[in-house]
Parts: structure tokens; C-alpha cells; sequence
């Protein structure tokens, strides 16, 4: 039987009874997918069988590789870029603000980077919500519009359109409502067939482990990694991991607005230490590496502090923030972001004052800034950019009666008396300096 007389139900019969699919038959299905041949419950059929029988590496690859076919992929020819496409993808986490710190400094050391977002998911935050804190920011722009500005800054953020990957939304959808979501070859496919489809060159994985992050467990991120780093090497696009901390906050900060004033200040050299800056700088100096731009870590590290220290980063933000609708002058207008009504510290415990931070629940606190109203409860919810919070104590810490928990942006003192509750039943003491602390960047992966 041709592959295009295949028929869907049969698909699914032949993964759910064990055997492998061919690259014609993957093709197939999400042919049917993008065109609505393929149904909801054929979809969830589909994924269930994968959840049972698993999809081998070559499977993984063809699925990759037929969704991102299953729409438009950005075709930069006609740009004569001097210099590789890359870029990084972060598995979710509280305070991961690496994408605006990164995407300027890979285009500072002579990369191209055309960054496709997504939404805050849970109690993570996303990159497209914390671009709409900045005034003007047009996180939809045309296709023409996106690659001129990679083209003329270096860098671009911006959503996922209609065009890149159709049929991974459709999939994800009802992956999402039928219990399918965590089955690695899935979740590579839809990953990396975005990223395809932006016509990438070369990819650095960040994958966030611990109490903060979709996964907790070492052994099961370090699969997907493989699976991510295996796939997208296979489809034409080397692909590399690192494993990252989250059993904490990674930036200072968490909520939108907060959290691009920490991003500038990193870039301006206000900030010069801390997690933040840490997993950024490893990620850039993996991508620079990955991509032929520099020839060893040595020289990767200094291009990136050169970066950085020059001002060439902060410069290139600007331009790219502003290329996108944004103020020109964002750099120097702290103004130009929405401020809370309420701003006030969360006190250590009176019963705890002069004890050790020994850990935190971070997905407690990612929890605490969306019922603030700085995420979304449900689909289309509007978000409030100002609300937050910032400046957390951190584990290894002493908690001094002098030094807040942290630091709510709240727009009244209902919503800030309920954030503080669950900023105090996030943390937790003991009277000796924790030993078992991790690195925040403790692992990389290659295909």
C-alpha cells in the first residue's frame, strides 16, 4: 500500500501493536493532521500508543521532520547573513530571564538569532509576556518583518505564528487534555520542529531539574536531553544540552516587568554576578562553540565578557527592542515600565530569625507571583506585568531579621498578604549551613 493510500486508523493499529512506523506512514498522519483529516481522538490514539510502545530514534526524527514541514520554514537565502542561525531553548523555569540577556551577546560575537517565544505555562514564566511589559512591543510581527530585524540587529524575539509547525499545535492541544504531554519523543518532536522551522543552523538546550522546573528528577531530564540533542543532530542541526539548577529562583527576580529591568541590568553591567548571568554565559559560550564562531570555551568566554563589558550587548538589546516597536530608549527609561501599588518586603519568621535557608519550594513561589496576577490560571487570561517579586533570599543564606524573605510588587494589600503566605511557607531552615547545594549549570550533553 502507497504511503498516501495509508490509512490513518491503521497508523495507529501498527504503533499500538509495537512495530515501528515508516518515514512514509509519519508523513502521512501529520499530513492528515494539518489538514484536519486526522481527528482529536485519532491524534489522542496516536499518542497514547506512542506513551505505551515508545518511538525509536529514527521515528522521533521523521516526526520532527514532518511537522516542521507541516507549514512554512523561514528561508534566510535572499538575507546573506555573515554569520551562523542559533539559538537556545529553555524547558521552563521561575526567573528565567536568559533569553534577553543571551540572543543580544550571541549577535554581539557575530551570530544571528531568530528567536521563537512562547507563554508562561503553570508557574513558569514566558518570554512573549515578559516582552509585552515593554511599551509598544509587537510580539507578532510579520515573517518580513522578523527576518529584517535579524537581519539588521542580529536578533529578534517573537511568538510562534500560524505559519511554523501547525501541526505540533494541534497535537500539543490534545496531548495536553489526554494525559500524553510526557512521552519524550512527543515532546522532542514539538520542541525541535519549532526551532527547525526558524531555520536554525545549530541549538543549545536548557534543561531546568529540580523543585522549580517540569522536571525534578536528573535521570529523567538527562533522557530527554539525549533524546533532544540525538533528534535534532539527526534532522541537520547539531544540537547540544546543558542540565541547569531550579531548585531555586535563577534570576532575582520573577514577574515580567521585574524581570526585564534584571535583564538590562545584567546587560548594562549593573549586575556582574549571580545564577542569572552564570547559565547565560555557559549557554553562549556553548552556542558559540557549537556553531564554528570560536574555536574553544576560552575564547568563547572572552568574546562573551567582551560582550558584555563593552556595551555592544546593551546596544544591540536596544535596537532590537525598539526594530520591534519598542521605545528607543529602553536602556535608560526605567519609567517606561508599569509599577505596583504595593511594594513591601516579606519579614523572616520571628521563630526562624538567625537559622540557615536549608531549600526552597520554587514552584511555590513561581505559584506566588501568578495569583498575584503575573501569570494566567486559565487560556487567555490578561496578565498584570507589574506585579511580582524580587530579591530572594537563597538557600545557603542566613535568615537575619534584617534581610526579607523577598520583596512583593503586589496592587493591593489583599494580594499581598496572600503572597506572603506563600512566599513564608516556601521556604525552609535549619541551624546548620546546607552541604548539598548544587552548580547551577552541572551537566552537559551531546548527541
Amino acid at each position: 500500500m502507497g504511503v498516501e493510500e495509508s490509512l490513518i486508523p491503521e497508523i495507529i493499529r501498527k504503533k499500538r501493536d509495537g512495530f515501528a512506523l515508516s518515514s512514509g506512514e509519519i508523513q502521512r498522519f501529520i499530513q492528515g493532521v494539518t489538514s484536519n483529516e486526522v481527528t482529536d481522538a485519532q491524534i489522542a490514539a496516536f499518542s497514547m500508543a506512542s506513551i505505551f510502545q515508545d518511538l525509536d530514534q529514527r521515528e522521533r526524527t521523521d516526526l520532527t521532520l514532518a511537522m516542521r514541514d507541516s507549514g512554512a520554514v523561514l528561508d534566510w537565502k535572499s538575507f546573506n547573513l555573515q554569520g551562523p542561525l542559533l539559538d537556545k531553548h529553555s524547558t521552563g523555569g521561575v526567573g528565567d530571564t536568559v533569553s534577553f540577556v543571551l540572543a543580544p551577546i550571541l549577535a554581539a560575537c557575530g551570530g544571528f538569532v531568530p528567536m521563537i517565544a512562547g507563554r508562561g505555562l503553570a508557574h513558569t514564566g514566558g518570554t512573549i509576556d515578559k516582552l509585552e511589559a515593554i511599551p509598544g512591543y509587537n510580539t507578532a510581527p510579520t515573517i518580513e518583518h522578523f527576518q529584517r530585524t535579524v537581519r539588521d540587529v542580529g536578533f529578534a524575539i517573537a511568538g510562534q505564528t500560524a505559519d511554523l509547525a501547525p501541526a505540533d499545535r494541534r497535537m500539543y492541544a490534545t496531548r495536553d487534555v489526554t494525559a500524553t504531554v510526557e512521552q519524550y519523543g512527543l515532546i522532542t518532536a514539538s520542541i525541535l520542529s519549532k526551532k527547525l522551522a526558524a531555520g536554525l543552523e545549530t541549538l543549545v538546550m536548557d534543561i531546568k531539574v529540580g523543585n522549580g522546573a517540569f522536571m525534578t528528577d536528573v535521570a529523567v531530564a538527562r533522557v530527554l536531553a539525549k533524546s533532544l540533542c540525538s533528534v535534532g543532530t539527526r534532522a541537520g542541526m547539531p544540537t547540544q544540552a546543558l542540565l541547569t539548577d531550579m531548585n531555586q529562583p535563577l534570576a532575582d527576580a520573577a514577574g515580567n516587568a521585574l524581570e526585564v529591568a534584571e535583564a538590562i541590568q545584567v546587560l548594562t553591567g549593573e549586575i556582574t554576578a549571580g545564577r542569572l548571568r552564570d547559565v547565560t554565559v555557559a549557554l553562549a559560550v556553548q552556542n558559540l562553540c557549537l556553531s564554528g564562531l570560536v574555536k574553544d570555551e576560552e575564547s568563547a568566554k572572552n568574546q562573551v565578557e567582551k560582550a558584555l563589558s563593552s556595551g555592544q550587548a546593551a546596544a544591540l538589546f536596544e535596537r532590537s527592542i525598539h526594530a520591534m516597536g519598542g521605545p528607543a530608549d529602553v536602556l535608560s527609561n526605567p519609567g517606561c515600565f508599569q509599577k505596583a501599588s504595593v511594594i513591601r518586603p516579606v519579614l523572616v519568621p520571628e521563630d526562624h530569625i538567625g537559622k540557615w535557608i536549608s531549600r526552597v519550594d520554587t514552584r511555590a513561589l513561581g505559584l506566588a507571583v501568578v495569583a498575584l496576577g503575573g501569570g494566567r490560571t486559565k487560556a487567555g487570561q490578561p496578565i498584570d506585568h507589574a506585579v511580582g517579586c524580587q530579591g530572594w533570599l537563597r538557600p545557603g543564606e542566613r535568615a537575619d531579621a534584617d534581610q526579607p524573605l523577598a520583596w512583593v510588587h503586589a496592587q493591593n494589600e489583599e494580594a499581598f498578604q496572600a503572597a506572603e503566605a506563600r512566599i513564608q511557607g516556601a521556604f525552609h531552615y535549619d541551624t546548620k549551613v546546607p552541604s548539598d547545594l548544587n552548580s547551577v549549570v552541572f551537566e552537559t550533553l551531546t548527541a
